[in-house]
């Protein structure tokens, strides 16, 4: 018997621009993702068998094969042709549902877990095509560090950052991303940023709010107007910027100084947390 753990970190989107509706029923996407120290544990037992099982004590994660988590494992199994049986514990801690990544960083953290684990020996590109082919997102976490996406999100380059603080605020009930993709109207003319976009739209902090921007939240918003409630809380609170993540609801807000970070966590952890609202200091990765 082989074990390991590893850590599964969250993500957010800085921009996300949805371009077109594609023939496969994908929407062609202009996204910068920043991989963030809120982690997931991923614990993995390799035996000599057959079969997976997941376990996650998280009421909403399920640990059959509609678990991304399981899918991977299987996929990687299936692509190499080993033979073992695979038991993975996942302990929770990135909001369910909430436009951060976790099921898809959870599924890049198995891949990887099981090549170095098997000695498969697979490469970087090798685990990025069996990435894209689990979901849209997945890919990135294999890259470790934050990268522009386009195409349904599989297409990635790397981007260097600022070291940027950022406040989470997850109000607690989840948002599916097909379902705000699905309510998203292609047809409404806005500006097109990714035209303004280069590697340093985030490093001036005087053009750091203009460029976080999230075609998605009109949708959320729409549904969810407290989101924009969050959004004003955290530019109250001395953020240089706020944005909702992916598809939502996770609202986060970037600061450019751990110290200042630190002060309005505390004070928003204390009163939000009141609401039942889940709170997170990170940086980015």
């Amino acid at each position: 018997m082989k074990s390991e753990t590893t850590l599964s970190p969250a993500k957010i989107n800085l921009l996300l621009k949805v371009i077109r509706k594609r023939d496969d029923g994908f929407h062609d996407i202009f996204t910068v993702m920043q991989p963030v120290t809120l982690f997931d544990k991923i614990s993995m037992d390799v035996y000599d068998g057959d079969g997976i099982r997941v376990e996650c004590a998280h009421a909403d994660v399920p640990t059959d094969d509609s678990n991304l988590a399981f899918r991977a494992a299987a996929l990687f199994l299936e692509r190499t042709g080993l033979k073992k049986r695979v038991e993975i514990v996942i302990d929770k801690s990135i909001p369910v549902g909430a436009g951060l990544g976790g099921g898809s960083s959870n599924a890049a953290a198995v891949l990887m877990l099981m090549n170095d684990m098997l000695s498969a020996g697979l490469g970087t590109g090798e685990l990025m095509e069996m990435a894209g082919s689990l979901g849209s997102d997945v890919p990135f976490f294999i890259l470790k560090g934050p990268a522009v996406a386009t195409g349904r999100g599989e297409v990635l380059r790397r981007v260097q950052l600022p070291s940027f603080h950022y406040i989470l605020i997850n109000p607690g009930f989840k948002v599916s991303t097909q379902w705000a993709y699905g309510n998203f109207d292609l047809t409404k003319p806005s500006e097109d940023n990714m035209l303004s976009y280069s590697d340093e739209s985030f490093v001036d902090p005087l053009r750091l709010k203009d460029s976080l921007v999230n075609d998605l939240e009109t949708v959320t918003s729409r549904e969810f107007p407290e989101i924009l409630t969050l959004k004003d809380l955290l530019i109250e609170s001395g953020a240089d910027g706020a944005l909702m993540s992916g598809s939502g609801p996770t609202v986060f807000g970037v600061f450019p100084s751990e110290g200042g970070a630190k002060g309005a966590f505390e004070s928003l952890k204390e009163r939000l947390g009141k609401k039942g609202y889940s709170v997170f200091l990170v940086r980015g990765l």
